[in-house]
C-alpha cells in the first residue's frame, strides 16, 4: 500500500498568490479526507496566528480516514530538544503525526545552519527521539537529499539512518530544488532502502523545477519508496510540487500500486481546489483536465467512435472525467454524429455532412466551435428543425456617454417579440458596466417575465480575440462566452467586425442554449 501524503496546505500555499482563510483550510482538509488521502500536512502550528487557529479547530474535527500532520524543524543548534520552543509546540499539538525537516547537504550546514556534520546528526537524532517520547509518529523529511547524496552519499545516508535509529518510522527523501532526474532518484532510493531497517518506510517528496516531479516520484516508488508526497494540481513555490492528481492515477493504473484514494473523485477534487483558490483550471492537465480526453482530429474521432481504446490510454470514468469530442475544421462527420448523439438529436449522414461543411466554412470566417459547445448544439438543432427561438428581435441599441465629471455611462435598449408562438412586444432599457453588460441586463429584463429560469444562467467568462491584426479597429473579432447553471457549463461564440455585435451573438447563443439544453421551455 502506497501512503499518500498531501502537502497542499503548506507547500502548496507557498505558490504565488495562494491564500486560504482558516475556514477554507478546514474545507480543504475535509475534501482531502473524503478523497482518501492518508496524511494531510496542515502546516506549522507555531508559525502564525492563522495556523494556530487552524490547529485548534482541526483538533475538534472528526476525519474519517486521514491523519493530520504538524510540520516543524529539527532543534536549533546549542539547544536541547526539550528546551526548543518549536519542538515543544509540536509535542503538545493534538496532531498524531509530526513531520520535521532537517539538513544533510554540507552547503546548507556551512552557509545556513552553520553547524558541524556531527552536530547536525545529533540535531536530527535528538529531535526525532524527543517527539517519539511525546507519543508522536515521526516523519523525517531530508531536505535537499539528492544534492547531498550526489556530493557525499555516505553522509547523506548517515543523516536519514540517524533519524530511523532515533525512532522515525518514515524517512522522506526530498528533491527540494527540483533539479534531479529519474535515474538519479531511482539509484539513491535503492541505496537508502538497502541501508535502512525493513520496517522503516521510505518516502519521496519532489518539486517540479526540472519538469519531472511526477516522473521522479514514480521512479522512487519503483525503487522501493512506499510514501509519496505532493500537492493537488501541483501547486507550490517556483514551478510547484509533484502533482498528486497525476501521480496517484499513475501509481494505481500504470504501476498497479494500491492506494486509499478514490480515483473516481479525482477530477471533481481537482476542480474544487481550483474553485476555492480562484484559479483558472489547466485544461490540459493529465487525467483531470477538461482536455485530457478531448479528441479533435477526424481520424482520432473516428477511432474513438469505433473503440475508445484506439486513442485513450484509460477509460476517463476511472478518474471521474469524461470524453470530449471537439469540433473544428479538422473534424470528420463522426465528430458531428457524436455530438448529436450526446445531445439527443437525431442526425442522418446527409445532415451530419451538411453541418460539417457549415462548421468548416464558419471556422474559416473565425468561429471557434471547439470551445463553444452551446453554439454548436444550437447549430445542430437549427439544421434538424429541432429549434425554437426564445424571441423575435425587432432591434437593439447601445448608448455610451462620457460625462463632464469623467463618468462613463452605458445604456442599452432592446425591442423584441416573445414568445414566438403568441408574440407580445417588449421594450426594455437597462444600464450596465459597459455595452455588453447593459445589453445582457436589458435582454433579461425583457425575457425573464416569460422565462424566469433565465435568472439562473450566469456568465462566467468573457474573452475577446482579434482575428486579423492588420486591420486595427476594423478587425474581425471573436467573442467567447462561458456560462453555467445547475452544475453545467457551456461555451458560446460570436464573430463580427463589430465587437458588440459579436458579443450579442455569443450572448444569445449562451442564453438560448442554457434554456434549450435544460429543457426550461416547452419548445
Amino acid at each position: 500500500m502506497i501512503e499518500v501524503y498531501d502537502t497542499t496546505l503548506r507547500d502548496g500555499m507557498q505558490g504565488e498568490g495562494m491564500s486560504l482563510s482558516v475556514a477554507e483550510k478546514l474545507r480543504v482538509a475535509h475534501k482531502l479526507d473524503q478523497l482518501g488521502v492518508d496524511v494531510i500536512e496542515a502546516g506549522f502550528p507555531s508559525s502564525n496566528p492563522k495556523e494556530l487557529e487552524l490547529f485548534k479547530l482541526l483538533a475538534a474535527e472528526d476525519l474519517s480516514h486521514a491523519q493530520i500532520a504538524a510540520f516543524g524543524m529539527t532543534r536549533r543548534r546549542d539547544v536541547s530538544a526539550a528546551e526548543d520552543p518549536a519542538l515543544q509546540i509540536l509535542a503538545d499539538c493534538f496532531a498524531p503525526v509530526t513531520t520535521i525537516v532537517g539538513k544533510s547537504w554540507s552547503l546548507h550546514l556551512e552557509k545556513v545552519v552553520k553547524v558541524s556534520r556531527e552536530e547536525n546528526v545529533a540535531m536530527i537524532s535528538d529531535s526525532v527521539r524527543f517527539l517519539r517520547g511525546a507519543g508522536k509518529r515521526v516523519i523525517y523529511d531530508a531536505e535537499h537529499f539528492f544534492d547531498a547524496y550526489a556530493e557525499d552519499r555516505e553522509y547523506a545516508i548517515a543523516c536519514v539512518l540517524a533519524a530511523a535509529q532515533a525512532g522515525a518510522d518514515t524517512v522522506v527523501l526530498c528533491d527540494t530544488n527540483g533539479g534531479s532526474l529519474p535515474g538519479d532518484v531511482e539509484g539513491a532510493v535503492q541505496q537508502v532502502r538497502a541501508a535502512l531497517p525493513a520496517e522503516v518506510r521510505v518516502g519521496i517528496h519532489c518539486h517540479d523545477d526540472a519538469g519531472v516531479g511526477v516522473a521522479n516520484s514514480l521512479a522512487a516508488v519503483q525503487a522501493g519508496a512506499t510514501q509519496v508526497q505532493g500537492t493537488m494540481n501541483g501547486y507550490g513555490e517556483r514551478c510547484g510540487n509533484a502533482n498528486l492528481t497525476t501521480v496517484i492515477p499513475n501509481l494505481a493504473l500504470k504501476l498497479g500500486q494500491e492506494t486509499s484514494v478514490d480515483l473516481t473523485s479525482l477530477t471533481t477534487t481537482s476542480g474544487f481546489f481550483n474553485e476555492i483558490l480562484n484559479l483558472t483550471p489547466n485544461a490540459d492537465q493529465p487525467y483531470v483536465g477538461r482536455n485530457a480526453f478531448a479528441h479533435k482530429g477526424g481520424m482520432h474521432v473516428a477511432g474513438v467512435n469505433a473503440d475508445p481504446a484506439t486513442f485513450e490510454h484509460i477509460d476517463p470514468a476511472l478518474v471521474g472525467n469524461q470524453r470530449e469530442v471537439l469540433v473544428s475544421e479538422l473534424s470528420g462527420k463522426g465528430t458531428i454524429l457524436s455530438h448529436a448523439s450526446r445531445a439527443g438529436i437525431h442526425v442522418d449522414d446527409a445532415t451530419a455532412q451538411h453541418v460539417l461543411e457549415e462548421v468548416k466554412e464558419r471556422e474559416h470566417q473565425g468561429y471557434h466551435y471547439e470551445a463553444a459547445d452551446g453554439s454548436l448544439e444550437l447549430l445542430l438543432r437549427k439544421e434538424t428543425g429541432d429549434y425554437q427561438p426564445l424571441f423575435v428581435l425587432e432591434s437593439w441599441r447601445v448608448i455610451v456617454e462620457k460625462r463632464a465629471d469623467d463618468r462613463v455611462e452605458t445604456e442599452a435598449t432592446v425591442k423584441l417579440w416573445a414568445p414566438p408562438a403568441e408574440p407580445k412586444r417588449y421594450v426594455r432599457t437597462a444600464e450596465g458596466n459597459g455595452p455588453i453588460n447593459a445589453l445582457d441586463a436589458a435582454l433579461r429584463l425583457a425575457l425573464v417575465e416569460i422565462y424566469p429560469d433565465l435568472a439562473e444562467i450566469e456568465l462566467a467568462n468573457f474573452k475577446v480575440r482579434i482575428l486579423d491584426g492588420n486591420h486595427g479597429t476594423e478587425a474581425i473579432t471573436r467573442v467567447l462566452l462561458d456560462s453555467h447553471a445547475g452544475g453545467r457549463e457551456w461555451g458560446a461564440v460570436g464573430v463580427s467586425p463589430n465587437v458588440i455585435e459579436a458579443s450579442w451573438e455569443a450572448l444569445l447563443d449562451s442564453l438560448e442554449y442554457g434554456m434549450q439544453a435544460r429543457k426550461l421551455t416547452e419548445a
